[in-house]
């Protein structure tokens, strides 16, 4: 243990100081003296593992030195033994307030000056060891925190892209629909943000906003499914062709049926509910009113209005003020009437979404 172990000793009495030089050096630890309590405070920084100091001294007397000692965070487990010939309880009760650990009485003893160097040396010692776990401890937490800090990133980035690649593998499917149909991928970008802010006005949970805009553009996925010799007519549909038109709405829904995706599960829903009506009058079920989900009501006043706005095969684009007319004709017929109230409201923002994604 006296390997390498520095003691301080502070004595204002030469004799006193040559003393326990002697003892500490013959018991084989090195030793560094200070005459007073100044020349102690400065050479605490020399890696002192134990201090030896003198009770009554000019000047600076060691209660002030164990204060000043004590005052220093990096020194607050520094052990601290005085040397002292007072006896007085008062005395040893008030140098252990001030933060010393032992006595040694004068005149000193040899072997009392071993043993209790000794006792302080190894109680530093195991405190030490604590420390140097404690930072160990600390050091493997912070490699591990790290360590969790960089999966946890790679895990949320593989999570993001599998994400927007699920999204965008909808979004592509979407827009095979519409080619099948010769609308432009444009079509669905429009009534998705379309979609999107009504669902906004209507103050629906974030969630469901989001997930609206980028379920929506799956509401004509079941076009895939219907005969380019009707879907591609450039003329007015035959009644039994437009029976097997508006099958588009079940064929998306079994398309998008059985699925764990929460986005596919609501595309079914719209799907299927694009096209019914708040008076009922709607296909494919008749549905009336609030028997609607509200991704298909929202989704309804959305495709109408593009497609009331756009150029189709076998029409010409409506103005916006003459399509905007048709959406306030429906109102409480084909659209309900709150949903109408909240695309009015925000038509500033969907006109602008329109000229963003405008196929000229």
């Amino acid at each position: 243990m006296a390997d390498g172990t520095r003691i301080l000793v502070v004595d204002d009495e030469a004799i006193n100081r040559e003393l326990l030089e002697a003892i500490l050096t013959g018991l084989g630890y090195e030793t560094e003296m200070a005459a007073d309590g100044f020349e102690a405070l400065a050479k605490l920084k020399l890696d002192i593992d134990l201090v030896l100091c003198d009770l009554m001294m000019p000047g600076m007397d060691g209660f002030e030195v164990v204060e000043k000692i004590r005052e220093d965070p990096a020194h607050s487990d520094l052990p601290i033994c005085m040397v002292t010939s007072l006896s007085g309880q008062e005395q040893r009760l008030r140098a252990v307030e001030a933060g010393a650990n032992d006595f040694i009485a004068k005149p000193v003893d040899r072997f009392e000056v071993e043993v209790r160097v000794r006792a302080l040396l190894r109680v530093k010692e195991a405190q030490d060891a604590l420390k140097r776990y404690q930072e160990e401890l600390e050091e493997t937490v912070e490699r591990r925190t790290v360590a969790l800090r960089e999966a946890l990133q790679e895990m949320t980035e593989a999570q993001r892209d599998a994400h927007s690649a699920h999204v965008e593998t909808i979004e592509r499917l979407a827009i095979a629909a519409e080619y099948k149909d010769e609308d432009t991928a444009n079509h669905i970008h429009r009534m998705s943000h379309y979609s999107h802010i009504v669902a906004l006005e209507l103050q629906l949970p974030p969630k469901a906003c989001e997930v609206l805009l980028h379920a929506s553009p799956m509401h004509d996925v079941g076009k895939l499914g219907i005969p380019d010799g009707i879907l591609l007519k450039p003329g007015k549909l035959e009644a039994d062709e437009w029976e097997v038109m508006k099958t588009h709405t079940t064929i998306g829904g079994r398309i998008l049926s059985d699925s764990s995706s929460e986005l596919l599960r609501i595309g079914e829903v719209i799907a299927l509910t694009h096209h019914e009506k708040w008076d009922g009058s709607g296909y494919p079920r008749g549905l009336t009113g609030d028997e609607i989900p509200i991704e298909g009501r929202v989704t309804a006043i959305a495709d109408v209005f593009d497609a009331l706005t756009s150029r189709r095969p076998y029409k010409e684009p409506f103005s916006v003020e003459t399509s905007l007319g048709i959406i306030e004709e429906g109102r409480g017929a084909h659209f309900q009437p709150e949903v109408v109230d909240a695309f009015m409201k925000r038509l500033d923002a969907i006109l602008i979404k329109k000229e963003e994604y405008s196929d000229e």
